[in-house]
């Protein structure tokens, strides 16, 4: 049996990030559901990066293989997918999550707005928050990727494509594809027009 590549208690702090971040946006969806009467948050993915994952990225960056260089560098080993129903849910939870005092925003980049050149799109955001054990209170980072139904699903397709060999026709498949991450960015536009209107006129 491989040997992991966190010890336990590095592994249980990860988990931990996980486990309190799915929390908090649990009581978020909650609450939204109290004051606007409508479910925001339509499901909470959650992982932690696989040791093969894990040693590939170190390798790209050029980094030693190693426990202590992946928790200095690497950001993303706790990760989260928040997937909302509209465009303007992505920002409202965004900001939400911001306002949480002891949570600190390391990085935010809004592929919504400035989407990348295959199309994808999606609101990341490198968090640094507490998790406590029995014992202590350690800080860990993680990564939020926040997203609409459409955008969920087209990147959970590219993604699988993508990693598909001997693909014929690659660069038609890679224009079709932004093609339709394009149109189902237009839908999401319009999906969220449709729901400003019946809220004006209710």
């Amino acid at each position: 049996m491989q040997e992991s590549f966190f010890d336990g208690e590095t592994m249980l702090l990860y988990e931990g990030a996980v486990i309190e971040l799915t929390s908090r946006f649990e009581i978020m969806q909650r609450q939204i559901i109290i004051r606007e009467k409508r479910n925001a948050i339509k499901n909470i993915y959650s992982r932690i990066k696989s040791d093969e994952s894990i040693c590939g990225k170190l390798f790209r960056k050029k980094l030693p293989k190693t426990a202590e260089a992946a928790q200095m560098y690497l950001n993303d080993i706790a990760g989260l997918r928040v997937i909302v129903g509209f465009i303007d849910d992505v920002y409202q939870i965004a900001e939400a999550l911001k306002k949480q005092e002891d949570i600190n925003i390391l990085s935010e980049r809004d592929y919504i707005k400035n989407p990348k050149p295959n199309g994808y799109r999606s609101y990341h955001l490198v968090v640094n928050l507490p998790v406590r054990t029995t014992e202590s209170s350690k800080r860990v980072n993680a990564e939020i990727q926040l997203r609409t139904i459409a955008m969920d699903f087209w990147a959970s397709l590219e993604h699988e494509m993508k990693y598909k060999k001997h693909i014929q026709n690659q660069d038609l498949i890679c224009s079709e594809l932004k093609r339709c991450a394009d149109e189902m960015a237009s839908a999401d536009v319009d999906m969220q027009a449709i729901r400003d209107m019946i809220a004006k006129g209710e």
